[in-house]
């Protein structure tokens, strides 16, 4: 019960934390997608809440890892939820800023992490688990970061090769690692497991990991190896035509970013 109306605070608090945004000045570099800069921006605040949460949360309380089933506080199921409340928030704010087509990846992923958070809600169980798969958030805090100096136009610059080698980093250290860390536990621990939640589970990390492993080459190539081979020259500034952005990411002529937001 506790968990459901937290949820729904949570996608109440998100959807108007995007309206308040609203009222605020906005870089004017971003002024032609006014939209995903705040969408971003929510999606940067939910990243650093849930992401530090969860690894405070892991660091002062390893009962979650030792027993992730049944061991955790009740502040780890709140933030679960709030997980919960957020994607829910932003895929509705996709459905309607977005056509279908633009938004189906997304939209996919978000579905798959909504049902197997939700199963810690539900049932109060696996919450430890949840709050393993909230790592990943530390990396999203850097990709949405990237992002935004993307829409500036701070690309290239040194705040955006930090950003860069930073998203990197974590997408190995806070993405991958607990990815293997929950396949690893659910293949050892999968006759404690329903069926169901195990083919659920195993969904969502087939999913989320295929996903991760494409985003991580993509930024590779773009930031790191083409920035070698193809030096920023002296003087010359990047148009909208052929600027392109770092992890596969066309940027077009109205300015408008294909990219898969995590």
């Amino acid at each position: 019960m506790w968990g459901l109306l937290v949820t729904g605070a949570s996608f109440a608090a998100f959807r108007g934390l995007h309206w308040a945004l609203q009222l605020l000045p906005q870089p004017g570099s971003a002024a032609q997608d006014r939209w995903k800069w705040r969408n971003i921006c929510v999606s940067l605040v939910h990243s650093l809440l849930t992401g530090v949460g969860a690894l405070l949360g892991l660091s002062l309380y390893p009962q979650m890892a030792a027993d992730p089933i049944h061991g955790h506080p009740f502040w780890a199921l709140v933030l679960v939820a709030v997980s919960v409340g957020y994607f829910l928030a932003d895929g509705a704010d996709m459905l309607y800023n977005q056509t279908l087509g633009q938004a189906w990846e997304l939209l996919c992923h978000h579905l798959v992490v909504v049902s197997c958070l939700s199963t810690a809600i539900l049932s109060s169980h696996y919450v430890g688990l949840s709050m393993v798969s909230l790592l990943l958030e530390l990396n999203s805090a850097c990709l949405h970061l990237r992002k935004l100096l993307l829409l500036s136009h701070q690309a290239p610059s040194l705040a955006f090769s930090m950003a860069s080698w930073a998203t990197l980093a974590t997408l190995a250290l806070f993405r991958l690692v607990p990815l293997g860390w929950i396949s690893l536990w659910l293949i050892r621990q999968q006759h404690q497991v329903p069926p169901a939640l195990v083919i659920l589970g195993g969904t969502g990390l087939v999913t989320v990991g295929a996903m991760s492993v494409i985003l991580g080459v993509r930024i590779l190539v773009s930031d790191v190896l083409r920035s070698r081979h193809h030096p920023p020259i002296p003087g010359h500034k990047e148009t909208r035509d052929t600027r392109r952005c770092c992890d596969g990411e066309l940027v077009t002529r109205d300015g408008s970013i294909l990219s898969l937001k995590d």
